[in-house]
């Protein structure tokens, strides 16, 4: 778990800039946003678990596809009723994101444990 919430806090504050955090929330042209800043998690998740776990390695993809799902959710939502950072919506919809994908980590730690 402190391994996939490290990828996270990386993937998603340090290795994410301005034109992939605003990109993927709007209404058109989110798609190479979104999926850029994705590859940044599957990478950094990839490397992780190949260091510590290599048998897991298609726990890094798994996340990679959750994390895409997550983020268009969201992105749906702010682009759809125009939801700015003066929004209320805006601060329920980034502790939601963020939630899923803790539980996103939490769950994938789970298995790995289980099944390790």
């Amino acid at each position: 778990m402190l391994v996939l919430t490290f990828k996270h806090v990386v993937a998603d504050f340090f290795l994410q800039n301005s034109w992939m955090a605003l990109g993927k929330d709007q209404k058109t042209g989110w798609a190479l946003p979104l999926l850029t800043h994705c590859l940044m998690h599957l990478g950094v998740a990839l490397l992780l678990i190949l260091i510590i776990a290599p048998r897991f390695w298609f726990v890094a993809v798994i996340d990679f596809a959750i994390h895409l799902m997550v983020d268009r959710g969201k992105g749906l939502c702010v682009s759809s009723f125009d939801v700015t950072p003066e929004h209320q919506w805006f601060w329920w919809l980034i502790g939601i994101d963020q939630a899923l994908h803790h539980l996103t980590g939490f769950g994938l730690s789970i298995f790995m444990a289980a099944n390790g």
